[in-house]
């Protein structure tokens, strides 16, 4: 399962059939011991085998403010899930996911400013695609 963290929801991506990315819903942000748990929980009904969480760059591929955020949350989540849990919890570099996203949705007819949540899932999907293609699946 792949997360798109964002400030108000956090779009989620898994795998299907033969390797395919596919949108999963949104989860609304609310605190981040909340939004932990609500990740875990859809992890676990989608009985996922880890977690890839998109980390977003700065262009020159540094570490800015939302990149740390995003870091403190796979802090949190990685402490929440424990070592007895069977989830692994993976970074991706999600640099343009979100234009990227922007576009596809404008060329399959949807206003991206108008569905928000739909951008946060094909972000994550897109995530999950390139952690995908990393892994030569």
């Amino acid at each position: 399962m792949a997360l798109d963290l964002g400030e108000r929801r956090i779009g989620l991506a898994v795998s299907g059939p033969g390797g395919l990315a596919l949108p999963a819903g949104h989860l609304i942000r609310s605190k981040l011991a909340q939004d932990v748990q609500q990740v875990i929980k859809a992890a676990q009904d989608r009985q996922a085998q880890g977690i890839v969480v998109g980390i977003p760059y700065t262009l020159q591929g540094e570490t800015g403010p939302s990149a740390k955020l995003a870091h403190g949350f796979i802090r949190a989540l990685r402490r929440a899930i424990g070592k007895e849990e069977s989830l692994t919890v993976h970074e991706m570099d999600e640099r343009f996911t979100s234009v990227e996203a922007e576009a596809l949705l404008r060329e399959s007819g949807v206003q991206p400013s108008r569905d928000r949540p739909t951008v946060d899932e094909t972000a994550a999907v897109l995530i999950l695609q390139r952690f995908l293609a990393s892994q030569g699946s």
